[in-house]
């Protein structure tokens, strides 16, 4: 039923609370095909000359900043998934680890389209506030961006309410 499985991390340890239920899912659904995905946000930095008086020269090396940031930003997330997915190997299926950039939900729901991904089984912080603006509105993103079912798990500690 659900042949192949994304799982979305974020680096967190919350994020982490996931794993025991992908483990249940796997050994008792025959799953093929786990994937770790890790998506990385570019960074946005204004490099119009309007907004601060900036030159070509400037333009550039902001530009150039960028990149360095985003070349570093992903090569941490590929560390995490990679090491995420070597702790956390399934007899009879295939985990692999991902690392894409993009904007996170619209970016995981094209991926887990474009994959043929069965489930997606990501954590909810179980914030409430400004605290979900900021934090837990990814998982709520995902499940109504996304096309296949999307298991959201809430994170230890979560507090029940509106």
């Amino acid at each position: 039923m659900y042949n192949r499985i994304m799982v979305p991390l974020d680096g967190s340890e919350l994020a982490e609370c996931v794993l025991p239920h992908v483990e249940s899912i796997v050994r008792n659904c025959s799953t093929a095909h786990v994937t770790f995905i890790r998506v990385v946000e570019p960074l946005h930095v204004s490099t119009s000359p309007e907004a601060d008086g900036s030159t070509v020269s400037s333009t550039w090396n902001a530009q150039q900043v960028r990149n360095n940031v985003d070349s570093e930003n992903m090569a941490i997330a590929e560390e995490y998934v990679t090491r995420v997915a070597a702790r956390n190997r399934y007899p009879g299926a295939e985990v692999e680890a991902r690392v894409i950039m993009g904007k996170t939900a619209e970016t995981l729901a094209d991926y887990a389209q474009q994959h043929g991904i069965d489930l997606i089984v990501i954590a909810t912080h179980g914030l409430s506030g400004i605290s979900r603006w900021i934090w837990g509105s990814i998982a709520d993103r995902v499940l109504r961006a996304a096309c296949v079912p999307v298991l959201m798990v809430r994170a230890p500690g979560c507090i029940s309410g509106f």
